[in-house]
């Protein structure tokens, strides 16, 4: 009796590979489930199981367990189901003859190429264990400084939803109601009543419309912001924002600079791990300026000058780059310059987020104090008419 996983384009496909093997199937089930869930949507593995699963894969490997026996321990002790069914069938790889990396290289929506090309620099040079540790540990910085950033933005997001929510109720349910009293008798009404009045006709004459025209909008302009023109676009125009485009640059740069390091950590080549790494630096137009760096190392020249150049590094991080240049210890800079400045961006998110949060108080504020002055001066008039 034989069981475990092959990899094959179809059912027939996978028939006539048994059949090559003298091999009898008895029961032969389609994989691939866990990775959609009871929707049809597309799931993912979370960094921290990943994080997780380098750092226990690491661990075994120092202790000396066999690849093979990691991998199956790994894929019985995971709380995911989909990493679990991946971790099978890269065992089932590995165990075919492929080597590790190229055996993660066919699950791209798992393990992304900065993993791969670590992987395959540790099992060419014989340091897979460290190379291991340290995509667990980059793995978990990335998680933690997205789940920062996240967990910043969601009382400014529920501010803002629940401010809108309530303007829209009082134009929808409590504007029309009051509405008659104030316009009966040919009353001149204040030239602010008259536009929260505008604006009650539109929410509940034309809301609807307005509402499906904006996701129309959306759905027509998806596929030019997924283009390379339309990302492009919003990535300039991301950098351009104040506050945020700064904390953009940052957190653009603080992911290049990190990804690079431990590359040439990890003996990945210069120009490869600059190719990997531009990929992953989050915003085209700085990718666009570290791959012309790119060209500029490829000629033997330096990677500091061109990147400085560009206008998007700050002059500190590029001075820094430079000093590393000629000390010959630029995977050491380029970690220390990833740490100093993670920490600067935390800051400034925590310093935005800080000052938006009144900032959007004070707007909401603004508005119900608006819509209630259209209410009360007309009122006021009326009540002061009726007295005299």
């Amino acid at each position: 009796m034989v069981s475990g996983v092959i990899t094959a384009e179809n059912q027939p496909s996978a028939l006539r590979q048994l059949d090559d093997r003298a091999l009898f199937p008895l029961d032969l089930r389609e994989g691939g489930q866990a990775q959609r869930g009871s929707l049809g949507v597309r799931r993912r593995v979370g960094a921290r199981h990943l994080a997780t699963f380098y750092g226990q894969f690491a661990d075994l490997l120092r202790a000396g367990v066999p690849v093979l026996r990691g991998l199956d321990l790994l894929a019985k002790q995971t709380t995911s189901p989909l990493l679990s069914e991946v971790l099978r069938e890269v065992r089932e790889d590995v165990s075919g003859g492929d080597s590790l990396a190229d055996s993660m290289a066919k699950h791209p929506q798992i393990f992304t190429d900065l993993q791969v090309a670590m992987v395959r620099a540790g099992e060419r040079g014989g340091f897979l264990e460290d190379v291991l540790t340290r995509i667990a540990h980059f793995t978990e910085r990335q998680s933690e400084l997205r789940s920062k950033l996240i967990g910043s933005m969601i009382y400014p997001c529920i501010l803002l939803t629940a401010g809108t929510a309530v303007v829209f109720f009082v134009m929808s349910f409590v504007v029309p109601k009051i509405r008659p009293f104030l316009t009966g008798g040919g009353r001149e009404l204040p030239a602010l009543t008259k536009v929260v009045f505008g604006f009650c006709d539109v929410v509940t004459n034309y809301g609807l419309f307005v509402f499906v025209g904006v996701v129309l909008l959306l759905l027509a302009l998806r596929p030019y912001l997924r283009s390379p023109a339309g990302r492009r676009l919003v990535d300039r125009v991301k950098l351009k924002i104040p506050v945020v485009g700064n904390i953009v640059t940052l957190v653009s740069v603080c992911q290049f600079c990190r990804i690079l390091g431990t590359l040439l950590n990890s003996g990945v080549p210069m120009l490869s791990a600059l190719t990997v790494s531009k990929e992953s630096a989050g915003n085209v137009i700085i990718s666009d300026a570290i791959g012309e760096a790119s060209e500029n190392v490829n000629r033997g020249e330096t990677l500091s000058e061109p990147l400085g150049q560009s206008g998007l590094f700050p002059s500190d991080i590029v001075d820094m780059l430079a000093i590393a240049e000629e000390s010959n210890n630029l995977e050491n800079v380029l970690i220390q310059i990833a740490d100093s400045n993670e920490v600067r961006t935390a800051r400034s998110i925590d310093i935005a987020v800080r000052i938006l949060e009144p900032l959007l108080l004070m707007a909401m504020a603004g508005m119900v104090l608006l819509i209630a002055l259209a209410l009360l001066v007309p009122i006021l008039t009326i009540s002061k008419g009726a007295g005299l």
